[in-house]
């Protein structure tokens, strides 16, 4: 046996062609059926047409009406949920119940507050320093 036919024997099999063979099938496909999903799209929207235009004095304001009364449930129960969160929040920091992170969160905050503290006062003196520099290079 040649040195070559002992190589290709012995070595794995290759697994990058064989992923691209899946990808590239696998792509035709999705992209075949796309193609037929928006060609039955446009086919559905050619038909409706007519229909939406004799119907719209109908379905503009059902439709203004279901997204509204949407909204508005959707938002009421945000709130209600958020303010139930709230309380149930009050009641378990009255108790002190809270969780150990919440001491975390604490020092985490007081830690936030100093260093913006630091922050704003080396603003200072960096402010005070540019003054003093303009007016001894005014008066120079």
């Amino acid at each position: 046996m040649s040195d070559q036919q002992k190589e290709l024997r012995g070595s794995p099999p290759n697994y990058e062609a064989l992923r691209l063979v899946a990808a590239g099938t696998l792509g035709a496909a999705l992209l075949g059926l796309s193609s037929l999903i928006f060609a039955g799209t446009v086919i559905f929207m050619i038909l409706a047409a007519p229909f939406l235009v004799v119907f719209s004095p109908i379905l503009v304001p059902a439709a203004m009406i279901l997204v509204l009364s949407t909204a508005g449930f959707l938002f009421s129960g945000g709130s209600g949920i958020g303010g139930l969160a709230a309380i149930l929040w009050l009641c378990r920091k009255a108790r002190g119940q809270l969780p150990y992170a919440a001491g975390q969160l604490d020092f985490a905050r007081m830690r936030i507050a100093s260093k913006a503290w630091d922050m704003k006062e080396r603003a200072k003196e960096g402010e005070q320093f540019v003054q003093n520099k303009a007016h001894e290079n005014t008066e120079a």
